[in-house]
């Protein structure tokens, strides 16, 4: 059996507009810890658009916020940045007050036992190849290492076969040099013994040119970089520039943490919760599991776990301005968010 997942660094355009939204949802909740934000971003070729809705009493600069994050990232080109954020529909914002959802949708939520992060080990060695690209670009000789960069890898039964890492970077560089360098100071950290594995670096010769300078980029367009590579089904609702009331986000959360919790208990070695809403109605609409334990496991997550959208933001903390991190390298995995 074959299976490949990806990741892509801060740097990637569809992870600056990730962070950016993120980053605005956050700026919100400090101020105002009820606020309701969804925002998309998108980047194009020296121009960047804000958009959405926001009702908070609190006041972001956009602009400002987006500018700020872009030169931290690693980029020096100025942005022409355009902004539309508009406040929340009233029609959606009925059902919402109540407790209700914010949207219908199905989210999805899995664990497993094979590697401390409970993710499939796939997904955590993409994750820690654009991890280690970034964590790069900080040491001494690797200045011409640039933000924008992806990885890839795939597996045969279980076993690592290839290694895909493509890496902006300066023009005076050349490709040899860049796949020694990587090799001796990302892949072999990272994996190892390469023995008999494919390892394959910037397939196209050359890539100088990155950010929004030289593709397009699009907020929530890496929900599979953001969750399980692929491996898992997903709803297909984004979670970057929401507000914890939009349950593509809050619900896939929790059902994260739940899936960990029946790992954690060793009731299963894997699982797979799934949930879905009406939007404006507070419980859902279905809630199950899918796991290989011997038993069925949905009577005990009915009974013990409260799914409505008040009872998982309550439970996660998730009013506090902690998402422009999971923009960064996956929403999960990392011990410092409330559902891991």
């Amino acid at each position: 059996m074959l299976t490949t997942t990806e990741s892509v660094t801060i740097g990637h355009p569809d992870k600056i507009c990730d962070q950016i939204s993120d980053a605005i949802v956050d700026a919100y909740l400090v101020q105002d810890p009820l606020s309701r934000v969804a925002v998309n971003s998108m980047g194009s070729h020296g121009i960047l658009f804000i958009g959405g809705e926001a009702t908070s009493k609190g006041t972001v600069d956009h602009a400002k916020l987006a500018e700020t994050l872009y030169k931290e990232i690693g980029y020096d080109e100025t942005l022409k940045i355009i902004v539309n954020v508009v406040p929340q529909s009233p029609d959606i914002a009925q059902g919402v007050d109540t407790g209700g959802a914010g949207d219908q949708g199905m989210m999805y939520g899995f664990a497993t036992d094979e590697t401390p992060e409970m993710l499939p080990r796939q997904v955590v060695a993409a994750h820690a190849l654009t991890r280690g690209l970034t964590a790069l670009r900080a040491k001494p000789g690797f200045e011409w290492l640039k933000p924008d960069g992806k990885s890839q890898v795939t597996y045969a039964n279980g076993n690592l076969k290839t290694i895909l890492v493509s890496c902006q970077h300066a023009e005076n560089i050349e490709q040899v040099e860049i796949k020694a360098q990587l090799t001796e100071h990302l892949f072999k950290p990272v994996f190892g013994n390469l023995t008999g594995i494919e390892i394959l670096v910037n397939p196209t010769g050359r890539f100088v040119q990155g950010g929004f300078f030289a593709d397009t980029g699009l907020t929530g367009r890496k929900i599979m970089v953001d969750t399980y590579g692929g491996l898992i089904p997903h709803g297909g609702g984004a979670f970057s520039g929401k507000d914890p009331s939009k349950v593509d986000r809050s619900a896939a959360y929790f059902c994260r943490y739940v899936a960990r919790q029946l790992v954690k208990r060793e009731l299963c070695h894997r699982a797979t919760v799934r949930v879905a809403y009406a939007i404006g109605r507070a419980e859902p609409v279905m809630v199950d599991v899918e796991s290989d334990a011997k038993e069925d496991l949905r009577p005990l997550i009915e009974k013990e776990f409260d799914f409505t959208p008040k009872a998982i933001i309550e439970k996660l903390g998730l009013r506090k301005p902690i998402y422009k991190q999971t923009a960064e390298n996956g929403h999960f995995g990392n011990p410092v968010f409330p559902w891991e």
